[in-house]
């Protein structure tokens, strides 16, 4: 029997039988949901049945995305993490390392970022391969994000080749994070900008 160019389009449009549609905004909505419950629990107590109840989906939704809590802490990590940290190309070092220290000042300032970052630290003192996933993917994106700026900087002229690259991504993230994180004191844009200067000494003075 021949089919009519109606039903070859409608068939088309179906998904096929048995594929699982992963829609963005149910990813989304268990992202959020896992972040909530982590921030709340700690990552030792934390349930991916929660996560998917809080989200307002079916489980089945969620393992078909992640099979394990580590699987998907560690990929949602890895995504948003690098997503809500990005580093500018402005143009000139100064201008790189204060927009820099900006977005990781903004990312410190959220509430469940900071618990969670908290959290993340000290399990990752007892677990070996949560620890060896987020320093091997997710940290090293990171520095290397950071690296460039300088590395930017050298092709523009602004910096020789030859300086310590992991003491200079260490001086800015470090200084935030223990003050934002740790003290709980200010970070207004004067603090910043006084860190930025700090760095910037610190280049000159190997050059």
């Amino acid at each position: 029997m021949k089919r009519n160019r109606s039903d070859v389009n409608n068939a088309k449009k179906r998904s096929p039988a048995g594929a699982a549609v992963m829609q963005p905004r149910v990813t989304e909505s268990l992202t959020r949901a896992l972040f909530v419950e982590w921030a709340r629990h700690g990552y030792a107590a934390l349930s991916l049945e929660a996560v998917a109840k809080r989200a307002g989906v079916g489980k089945a939704a969620l393992y078909r995305r992640w099979p394990s809590k580590f699987s998907m802490v560690v990929e949602r990590l890895e995504s948003v993490g690098l997503d809500i940290t990005e580093v500018a190309d402005t143009g000139s070092l100064r201008e790189d390392l204060l927009a820099n220290l900006r977005s990781i000042r903004s990312a410190l300032r959220h509430r469940i970022v900071r618990q969670i970052l908290a959290d993340l630290h000290a399990e990752m003192s007892r677990n070996s391969p949560l620890a060896e996933r987020v320093r091997s993917r997710l940290q090293i994106e990171r520095r290397n994000r950071g690296k460039g700026i300088y590395e930017r900087a050298i092709a523009r002229g602004e910096l020789v080749s030859g300086i310590d690259f992991e003491l200079l991504n260490d001086l800015g993230a470090a200084a935030l994070y223990w003050r934002q994180v740790v003290t709980g004191a200010k970070t207004d844009d004067y603090y910043l900008n006084s860190l930025a200067e700090i760095i910037l000494a610190s280049v000159c003075h190997t050059q």
